[in-house]
């Protein structure tokens, strides 16, 4: 029995599933691999994630692919974790369990009348502009004028979207239904606020690029929100990325206002803090009230009691995303990750729950670019080697415990099948989720375009199965 292939199961086919597949594949040992995804598509952020007419970034799809294709990891996709398999039937059928998750609801933003009619979340719009399979189709895109809260690369995608007209976002894969809506979206101007200044923005200098190049939006600044302070320029001198940000931001107070005159304008407000969303007399959102802040020194803001108001039919909160909790597993409710350290997942007493680790952003919280999970993965996979083989220190799961590391009760690959069609579940494995890809593909030269992806969770499992044509 101790001669078998390791049997491993990883939860969640995005980057940071795939990348510890991937490098797991590579160590050396025997091992058989399981992949298994919630949603009936793989690849987890880079189809759902991400903004449409992000090309560049959509690439890593196609390494993701290469992984995949060569067949040395199974694809389990719609088998849903805590429903189709708990953790209780994962050591039943495996030896060791990987949970990368990822993180995708949206963080709390605390603030008067954020409860609002009117108030969203961005994870939700880029759910539903990715075509997410379990969100609505329709989103209500009524506003001419939208506030856009955030500092970051999701803050900018949400304004772009919003700000771009539908006909340009039409070389991508973008869904029917949400070009049918953003076809017919009112706007006209769209305000992105951050708390700090423009050398403390977390935007990419390329994605903040791209922004000046939208046709018919013209991007808006005011030099009145320029600051830098001993800090700022400390970290201008220190960081290229900075460096290129605050460029491109200071050559926009150049442009001469009477140029503009495009249909379409993203204002770019800094060192203003949300301070509340105000009602207007149906109940909705009317308005957002800032607070102007004040650079301190050391690139930190405090507060100047002097608010300002911007009228508004909509807010969009892009400060960040935030794990959920996974049935039967510990969970840190103030940094949304799994319970950890250094992947291997902690029980309630900070001892190592043997045989279950964790890796992505449901290990480390939301931080860094989708490349920064290759180092991730390496070292939960680290720990998973050592752990399972005895090859380092024992580790913090005792290698006494894990004879060989193989303690699965029922290893064999079929197993875990039999035992999810028992349940009604319909595993969608590679060569199951390539029809789909076919057929996206074929929509897209039907209607003269690359691609056009399909959204209902029953439309994409049905095609899968050979089920529609």
């Amino acid at each position: 029995m101790s001669n078998r292939p390791l049997r491993v199961a990883i939860v969640g086919a995005g980057p940071a599933g795939i990348y510890a597949a991937d490098i797991l594949s590579k160590t050396g040992l025997e091992v058989s691999i399981d992949l298994i995804e919630r949603l009936p598509a793989p690849f987890g952020l880079v189809r759902y994630g991400v903004a449409p007419d992000h090309p560049r970034i959509k690439a890593i799809m196609g390494a993701l692919h290469k992984v995949l294709e060569k067949g040395e990891v199974r694809l389990l996709a719609n088998v849903d974790f805590g429903a189709d398999l708990t953790l209780e039937d994962m050591h039943r059928f495996y030896d060791a369990v990987i949970f990368a998750t990822g993180s995708f609801r949206d963080a709390a933003l605390d603030i008067p009348g954020i409860d609002l009619p009117g108030s969203y979340g961005a994870a939700d719009f880029v759910s539903w502009y990715d075509g997410h399979p379990d969100v609505p189709r329709t989103w209500p895109l009524t506003a001419r004028q939208v506030a856009v809260i955030g500092a970051g690369n999701v803050a900018l995608d949400v304004a772009r979207v919003l700000a771009k007209h539908a006909d340009d976002l039409l070389p991508t894969d973008i869904p029917d239904n949400v070009y049918q809506a953003l076809a017919a979206n009112p706007v006209t101007d769209v305000h992105v606020f951050a708390r700090r200044g423009p050398a403390q923005v977390k935007f990419s200098p390329l994605e903040l690029r791209e922004l000046g190049h939208v046709p018919d939006v013209d991007i808006v600044v005011y030099p009145e929100d320029y600051d830098f302070d001993l800090g700022s320029m400390e970290a201008i001198e220190a960081v290229n990325q900075t460096k290129q940000v605050v460029k491109t931001l200071t050559d926009w107070t150049l442009i001469d206002p009477a140029a503009q005159t495009a249909s379409r304008r993203i204002h770019l407000h800094f060192l203003q803090a949300p301070a509340a969303l105000l009602a207007g007399d149906d109940g909705a959102v009317a308005a957002l009230r800032t607070e102007r802040t004040a650079l301190t020194g050391d690139g930190s803001v405090r507060s100047t009691g002097e608010f300002l108001e911007y009228p508004v039919q909509a807010v969009y909160r892009a400060v960040g995303y935030f794990g959920s909790p996974l049935p039967g597993l510990p969970f840190d409710d103030q940094a949304g990750v799994i319970t950890n350290r250094e992947g291997r997942v902690l029980g309630d007493d900070g001892t190592p729950l043997p045989r279950v680790y964790t890796t992505g952003w449901i290990k480390r919280g939301p931080v860094g670019l989708i490349g920064h999970t290759k180092s991730d993965a390496m070292e939960t996979i680290r720990h998973l080697v050592e752990d399972l083989t005895g090859a380092g220190d024992g580790g913090e799961a005792a290698a006494d415990d894990l004879p060989g590391g193989r303690l699965a009760l029922d290893p064999d690959p079929q197993a875990v099948i039999d035992f999810l069609a028992a349940a009604g579940a319909e595993p969608i494995e590679w060569r199951e989720y390539e029809l789909v890809e076919a057929h996206e593909l074929a929509l897209g030269v039907a209607a003269g375009r690359e691609r056009i992806k399909v959204v209902p969770r029953a439309e994409l499992v049905a095609i899968a199965k050979g089920r529609q044509p």
